[in-house]
């Protein structure tokens, strides 16, 4: 359930069970009433991946390979459901120092973003224009707190 996965205790979650009944009916009263019961599902799945991609980009280059990057990440985050994040960045003080933050629900969904169209086409495109890559595959010292990481957006 959404709600005990942001932090909404059982009891208030039993307190908008009993104004459902009080205001709308039994029947989905004793919906949210079983929901209660069950476990929640975890937000971080054992097989999560979470990797930082540090990239050097050759300076005349730059401008061309970021809206390939950009064109990149977005379609990645858009059209595949196992991508839950690419969040690319760059140093202030040295532009060409490109990082990125990917998240992938699993090594299964990272595979196969590796066959998207869109990764290919970034990666045949780009590899005139990288000096150096890193991969460097992460593991979260807080898994209570992922789940909080996009709430504030909006």
């Amino acid at each position: 359930m959404v709600g005990k996965n942001t932090g909404i205790t059982d009891n208030k979650l039993m307190e908008v069970a009993g104004l459902i009944e009080t205001h709308i009916n039994r029947t989905q009263t004793n919906v949210l009433r079983k929901l209660l019961a069950q476990p929640i599902n975890p937000v971080i799945e054992p097989d999560m991946m979470v990797r930082i991609a540090e990239i050097e980009v050759i300076p005349e280059f730059m401008k061309e390979y970021s809206a390939i990057l950009k064109e990149e990440a977005a379609a990645s985050v858009k059209l595949e459901q196992g991508v839950i994040a690419i969040f690319p960045m760059y140093q202030k003080e040295n532009p060409t120092q490109i990082r990125l933050v990917e998240i992938y629900a699993s090594q299964a969904a990272y595979e196969a973003h590796l066959k998207t169209p869109h990764f290919l086409n970034y990666k045949t495109s780009t590899l005139k224009m990288i000096k150096s890559l890193k991969l460097v595959d992460m593991k979260s010292l807080d898994t209570e707190t992922m789940s909080l990481i996009f709430k504030k957006l909006k």
